[in-house]
């Protein structure tokens, strides 16, 4: 069990050996004549160096490997940022955090969690990103999407750098008071990390308000101060914004509206394939429905539920939010026009647009493969990556619109940093204007992606245009800030 309050570089944490500096080989002694690798070349030796510097991390380096392999016209165009040896630096956490959770259940038993809090680039501003409780999460898990956050917070245009935390606590099946004790003994640690001009966590999977609130309640117990801009995704009532719940997925709905419009296309009358059940798909189905598409579909681990009439989101909310059930439950009470399919693919059902909303890697080669031969116009992540680079491949390859999570799901993070605005000025914005900020920051992140694609020569290819637009906004910043 590592220390609580280490803070371990890469090699350290994963390795039993420390390894050598990273070198691009691009940078020579005073006097010396500069010489320069190609930039497929650099790119290469930079992947198979992140991939030996931090082994059995495979999301980190799915992760690292969708963002390096198109940044080759952006690194031949500005060699500068070869020079400053930007990429390693961008690919190397500046912290990473490990502790033990103590915590006891109902029974009086003493149960050891791990937590982690990998605060990865603060170069735009304090660390922004959520927190994931899961059995699933680890070191390198938290580091995917840590280093996804980063692009992500980029392309926002906001003030904020990237980190993402967590811990390997599962919260399905605990009592309140059970969570309420993890969340407490987490925070004790991880307070001695984060602060509002340091590092601001918010929620992720299995993180919702009631564990935010408990988080809360221990930052302030602890360190006897109100301080509001600490944690986002708060209750409205104490310091909290509007739409916060609702933002990731009304982003994606927002930027896979503008996609279609891009093609000439519009998102009403289109019907969607929504996975998940969680806050994400629960709002995008929300958001669709608002813009007059019909959502069909929703899942989570036992299976998908097919609705012929469209979801009804009000019956969803309160079976997966008040009473924490199954999508069974929903087919057994909509009535004739639901089913539900235990296992199999939610990928199966013909649609004309699907929005990943659950997890991680949830689409792969096949299911993009089906999605093609039904048709589907447009595929957008709602969830951090949850498309395999073997789907990405094959969707893009058949001219289906793709929006790569950084860009999509970006509304969730953006409204987060205008909560942290709201707490600055201690006010709190009416709904409608905060609908109005996203709407026009998820716009904004759409034309960036769409200009910045077509400005390297890669026209309606969103992977390309958000990789490389949130990576020039980054790499300029550290390039002004001097190698640190």
């Amino acid at each position: 069990m590592t220390l609580p309050g280490a803070a371990l570089s890469c090699a350290q944490a994963t390795a039993p050996s420390a390894s050598p500096p990273v070198s691009t080989g691009s940078r020579a002694r005073k006097g010396s004549p500069v010489t320069r690798p190609d930039t497929k070349t650099l790119l290469a030796s930079l992947l198979a160096d992140i991939e030996r510097r931090n082994p059995a991390q495979p999301e980190f380096h799915q992760a690292a490997h969708e963002v390096l392999e198109t940044l080759a016209p952006v690194l031949a165009a500005r060699p500068e940022y070869a020079d400053a040896g930007l990429v390693e630096r961008l690919c190397e956490p500046e912290r990473q955090i490990i502790f033990r959770v103590p915590w006891q259940d109902d029974h009086g038993r003493v149960h050891v969690n791990r937590g982690f809090r990998v605060e990865f680039n603060s170069a735009l501003g304090p660390y922004k990103g959520g927190l994931r409780f899961h059995p699933s999460v680890n070191l390198g898990i938290v580091k995917f999407l840590g280093f996804e956050q980063i692009f992500k917070n980029a392309l926002t245009g906001l003030g904020i750098g990237g980190g993402k935390g967590g811990s390997d606590f599962d919260p399905h099946g605990r009592s309140d008071a059970e969570v309420m004790r993890f969340c407490q003994s987490f925070m004790t640690e991880l307070h001695r990390h984060i602060g509002e001009h340091t590092d601001v966590p918010a929620g992720d999977i299995g993180v919702g308000g009631r564990e935010i609130g408990y988080l809360f309640g221990q930052y302030r117990r602890i360190t006897n101060r109100w301080e509001a801009g600490v944690l986002t995704g708060k209750g409205t009532r104490w310091g909290g914004s509007a739409i916060r719940p609702e933002a990731t997925g009304y982003g994606n709905v927002l930027f896979t509206a503008a996609m279609l419009r891009e093609r000439g296309e519009d998102l009403e009358g289109q019907t969607a394939v929504v996975s998940g059940s969680g806050n994400v798909a629960i709002y995008t189905v929300e958001k669709l429905i608002a813009l007059g598409a019909n959502p069909l579909t929703c899942s989570d681990s036992t299976g998908y539920v097919v609705d012929d009439k469209g979801i009804d989101v009000e019956l969803l909310k309160q079976i997966k939010e008040v009473e924490r059930g199954r999508v069974g439950d929903y087919a057994a009470r909509r009535g004739a026009s639901a089913r539900f399919v235990a296992g199999g693919s939610v990928w199966d059902v013909p649609a004309d647009i699907a929005l990943p909303s659950a997890t991680q890697n949830e689409l792969d080669a096949d299911a993009a493969a089906t999605l093609v031969r039904n048709g589907v116009k447009a595929v957008s992540e709602g969830a951090n990556m949850p498309a395999t680079p073997e789907a990405v491949h094959l969707l893009r390859q058949a001219g289906v619109a793709f929006g790569p999570g950084k860009a999509a799901n970006a509304g969730g993070v953006a409204v987060s940093a205008l909560e942290m605005s709201q707490n600055h000025a201690r006010t709190v914005w009416p709904r409608a204007r905060v609908e109005e900020e996203l709407t026009h920051i998820m716009n904004g992140i759409h034309a960036t992606c769409h200009e910045t694609a077509e400005r390297y020569g890669a026209s309606g290819d969103y992977v390309t245009g958000a990789n490389i637009a949130g990576f020039e906004r980054v790499a300029d910043a550290m390039l002004e800030q001097g190698v640190i």
